[in-house]
């Protein structure tokens, strides 16, 4: 077996990317939360202003996992950032280095770009992820809890 390549995600890898993202929600056990299609997906990465960013890791030409990002921006640092949604490798291909590539490909994007960070979150409760995480060298940032407004709560708050 040869060592993963990482490439820019194709229009025609709406459909994987999909698959990956399904096989990742089920992982996260949260199997019946995906709401977006492949064809979701192929709008919002391969539009003409796409606002999103999806790599795709490869062995021996067969795709194997994704890492999908976007941009943020750090006032503190006057900085742009990238903010990693999801990063999933294919059990079958775990251990191979997959994981790591397309970190790495991501963290060179980052440098390239002038980005200050690149950050993340993670489920408490996903310890091999967290190993992984801190292998690389990432730091967890326990003084912060995430917030999210979605669903009826956001139309509510929107429209009140």
């Amino acid at each position: 077996m040869t060592k993963p390549t990482i490439r820019a995600a194709k229009p025609e890898d709406s459909q994987t990317i999909m698959q990956f993202v399904h096989e990742l929600a089920i992982y996260e056990k949260e199997p019946d939360a995906v709401k977006a299609t492949a064809a979701h997906m192929s709008q919002a990465l391969f539009c003409d202003a796409p606002k999103a960013f999806c790599l795709i890791a490869e062995i021996d030409g067969r795709p194997v996992g994704f890492a999908l990002y976007f941009y943020s921006f750090s006032t503190w640092l006057g900085q742009h950032g990238i903010y990693l949604e999801d990063l999933y490798v294919n059990p079958s291909a775990r251990g191979l280095g997959a994981g790591k590539a397309l970190l790495k490909e991501l963290a060179k994007i980052a440098v390239a770009e002038n980005c200050g960070r690149v950050e993340w979150s993670v489920l408490d409760w996903n310890t091999p992820a967290i190993d992984f995480y801190k292998a690389a060298g990432a730091l967890p940032q326990d003084e912060w809890t995430v917030y999210r407004l979605s669903g009826s709560a956001l139309n509510h708050f929107a429209t009140q």
